[in-house]
């Protein structure tokens, strides 16, 4: 039998009392079961090891984070010193972005991994969605359950013909929304995949790349056995690993070039 394909799951840095720790949320690691594959928490590497690390695995998913991109990576200041911040993330999981996509190999982002991939590629991002004229407040309501925050918000409008209406089945859904930060330009090379109706993206792909790649502003790991969007999300990316796992195992060729 063919090994099950193993997906690298990003990770944050947090403070539990006196001690740092690296942290992923179990919703993500049972999103990539549901998916077919192993999950691999993986704490932050430097840059001479991520070649050596993604031999390692058949897919990389972008985790959501409470956490901001840190504005210096699209040239602004930091709007609300309040909001918290993971330099350390940004450090490793922006390089990691470019070569996974380099490499053709499958990659699924979700909230802060959505935002990462743009700035990664060289988009910009708003620091306070809710503070654009034209724009809704797209954060999730304070002081209330999880149950509630992670409901389903608002609908998004598929792009006609593209990869997410493809995998979904259809043009328009709902979806919740939990989150502060927002796409302001998209990076070069990427292609819409949806739009909130206040017209923020959603959804994003990079049809350069050999690979399967789908970016996400909301969160479909969230109970996502019982959301059959979530359920047709993950099927898709696990075919993807599945495949890359069965690959011939030689070096891919440079497909688009993402210094």
């Amino acid at each position: 039998m063919s090994r099950k394909p193993l997906v690298l799951v990003t990770s944050c840095n947090r403070m539990l009392g006196d001690h740092p720790f690296h942290i992923a949320g179990r919703k993500y690691v049972d999103a990539v079961r549901l998916a077919g594959a192993l999950p691999l928490i993986a704490p932050p590497f430097a840059a001479d090891d991520l070649e050596a690390l993604l031999d390692q695995v058949d897919g990389v998913l972008v985790t959501g984070s409470p956490s901001n991109v840190h504005p210096s990576h699209f040239g602004e200041a930091v709007h609300d010193p309040a909001l918290p911040l993971d330099p350390e993330r940004d450090a490793w999981t922006l390089p990691l972005i470019r070569q996974v996509l380099a490499r053709g190999m499958p990659l699924f982002g979700i909230c802060r991994g959505t935002q990462e991939t743009n700035v990664a590629l060289g988009g910009t991002l708003h620091q306070a969605v809710h503070e654009q004229p034209g724009h809704d407040d797209h954060r999730a309501p304070a002081d209330e359950s999880a149950e509630v925050q992670y409901g389903l918000s608002h609908p998004v409008d598929a792009v006609r013909g593209g990869l997410l209406e493809k995998i979904v089945g259809r043009a328009s859904f709902e979806v919740n929304s939990v989150h502060g930060q927002g796409i302001k330009r998209l990076a070069d090379g990427l292609r819409v995949e949806a739009r909130a109706p206040d017209g923020l993206v959603e959804a994003f792909t990079l049809p350069a790349a050999a690979g399967f790649n789908l970016c996400v502003q909301w969160h479909p790991e969230w109970k996502a056995a019982a959301n059959p969007v979530s359920v047709r999300l993950f099927e898709a990316f696990g075919q993807a690993v599945r495949s890359y796992r069965d690959r011939a195992r030689v070096p891919l060729p440079r497909t688009i070039d993402v210094a």
